[in-house]
C-alpha cells in the first residue's frame, strides 16, 4: 500500500486537529511558522492543482505569461492552433526563467511566434519543442528534438487557469463546483481591476479568515452594513473546495459602502443568487466571492511562513464593463476597506502565534467554515 509523507508538524498537535467538530483544535503552531512546513506543502498540497489566474490574459494566439505554481513557476502558452499548453518556467540549457513570473515584477502578457530564453536564447515553438540554440548547429550530437521544454497539465474552467504537476484529475478536484458557478457565466466576464497586497501572514492564516464570518462584527462595520454577519450556511463539499452563502440585508443589491451596484446584474442568476454573496476557498490558493453583479477572486501565493502575496481581482459582465462612464471604484473601494480590515487581523494572528506560549485554541460553533478547511489541511498532513 502506498503511503503519502507525513508533514513535518508536532503529532499530539495534529491529532487534536483531526477530531470532529465541536470538539477539534486548531492546526499545529509550527504549520504556520516553520520553514520545513511551508516547504511539505509546496510539494503536497502546492504541487496539485493551483489556480494561476484569468484567461483574458493568454486568450489569444501567440500570447504567453509565467505564473508562481508550488515549486517553480509555470509559463503558459496558447500556440496558433488555440491550445493552451504550460511548461516549467526553465530553459532546457541552464534553467534560466523563459519570463519573469507575474507577481516578481510587473510582467504583462507577451506576444510572439516563439519562446526564446533571454540568457542565451535558445527558442522553442509554442508547443514546447525546440527550435534551436545559437553555436550548436555544428555540434556533433547535438539533437533539438531531445530538448523540448518540459510540460505542465493546465486547464481553462470559468475563466480562470489552472496548473498541475500532480496525478489528480480536475474534474475530482471542482467537483460540485459547476453548479454552483454555472449561471455566474465566468469565462465571459471581464477584469477591470487588480490591486496586489503583501500581507505578513502565513497563507492559512488568511484563507481561515475568509471561512468565517464570527470576526465580521469586530473590525467590518461597513461589511455588517450591507450584509448580516451571522446569515447564510455553508455549502457540505464534495472536491477541494469550502464555502457558503451570506445574505443581503433588504434593501441592499451588492457589496459596496451603500449597498448600491454601480454595475447591472448577471443575466442568467435566480433569485436567490440575486440576493446573496457565495464566497468559495478552491484548495490551495484561490478565494471566489460570487455577488449579483461581480465576480472577485484573490490568489495567493507565498512567499515564506509569515509572508503571502496576494491579487485581488473584480471581474464584471463583458456588456457592463463595455458600457460608457463605467467605474469598478464602487465593488473595489469597499473590498479594499475590508481586504486591509482583514490583513491587519491576518498579520496580528500570525505575530501572535510566534509567542514561545501560544497553544491552538478551540473553534467556535460559528466556524464550521474553518473546520471544513482545518481538516482538509489536517488530513493532508496526516498522509490521506
Amino acid at each position: 500500500m502506498f503511503n503519502r509523507p507525513i508533514a513535518p508538524v508536532d503529532q499530539a498537535q495534529l491529532a487534536e486537529a483531526l477530531k470532529p467538530f465541536g470538539q477539534t483544535k486548531m492546526l499545529p503552531v509550527g504549520s504556520y511558522l516553520d520553514e520545513e512546513v511551508l516547504e511539505w506543502e509546496r510539494d503536497h498540497i502546492f504541487g496539485g492543482w493551483v489556480a494561476l489566474g484569468r484567461v483574458e490574459d493568454v486568450k489569444k494566439p501567440r500570447q504567453m505569461k509565467a505564473y508562481p505554481a508550488g515549486q517553480g513557476g509555470v509559463l503558459v502558452a496558447r500556440g496558433d492552433d488555440g491550445v493552451l499548453r504550460g511548461f516549467e518556467n526553465a530553459c532546457r540549457h541552464r534553467g534560466h526563467e523563459l519570463m519573469v513570473c507575474d507577481g516578481q515584477t510587473p510582467s504583462p502578457t507577451a506576444e510572439a511566434r516563439a519562446i526564446v530564453c533571454p540568457y542565451h536564447a535558445w527558442s522553442f515553438r509554442l508547443d514546447g519543442t525546440m527550435i534551436g540554440a545559437p553555436g550548436f548547429k555544428e555540434s556533433d550530437g547535438f539533437n533539438p528534438a531531445d530538448y523540448p521544454l518540459k510540460s505542465v497539465e493546465v486547464r481553462e474552467w470559468n475563466g480562470w487557469l489552472f496548473a498541475n504537476r500532480g496525478d489528480g484529475s480536475f474534474e475530482d478536484h471542482i467537483s460540485g463546483l459547476d453548479a454552483i458557478l454555472e449561471r455566474y457565466d465566468g469565462a465571459n466576464l471581464v477584469t477591470c481591476e487588480s490591486h496586489t497586497y503583501t500581507v505578513e501572514a502565513n497563507w492559512k492564516v488568511i484563507v481561515e479568515n475568509y471561512q468565517e464570518c464570527y470576526h465580521c462584527p469586530s473590525i467590518h462595520p461597513e461589511l455588517c452594513v450591507v450584509s448580516p454577519p451571522d446569515s447564510g450556511l455553508n455549502v457540505d463539499p464534495q472536491g477541494d473546495w469550502v464555502g457558503g452563502a451570506m445574505n443581503l440585508r433588504e434593501g441592499m443589491t451588492t457589496m459596496s459602502l451603500d449597498g448600491v451596484s454601480g454595475g447591472t446584474v448577471i443575466a442568467r442568476l435566480d433569485e436567490v443568487e440575486q440576493r446573496t454573496v457565495m464566497y468559495i476557498a478552491l484548495m490551495p490558493n484561490m478565494l471566489i466571492s460570487l455577488h449579483p453583479d461581480y465576480v472577485m477572486t484573490h490568489l495567493l501565493v507565498p512567499i515564506s511562513p509569515g509572508r503571502t502575496r496576494i491579487t485581488c481581482s473584480w471581474a464584471f459582465p463583458e456588456e457592463t464593463a463595455a458600457e460608457e462612464g463605467f467605474s469598478p471604484a464602487y465593488a473595489v473601494d469597499f473590498w479594499d476597506i475590508t481586504n486591509r480590515q482583514d490583513w491587519a487581523a491576518c498579520e496580528s494572528v500570525q505575530r501572535g502565534m510566534s509567542n514561545p506560549g501560544y497553544v491552538p485554541g478551540p473553534m467556535a460553533p460559528r466556524e464550521d467554515g474553518v473546520f471544513d478547511f482545518v481538516n482538509y489541511v489536517a488530513r493532508k498532513y496526516a498522509g490521506e
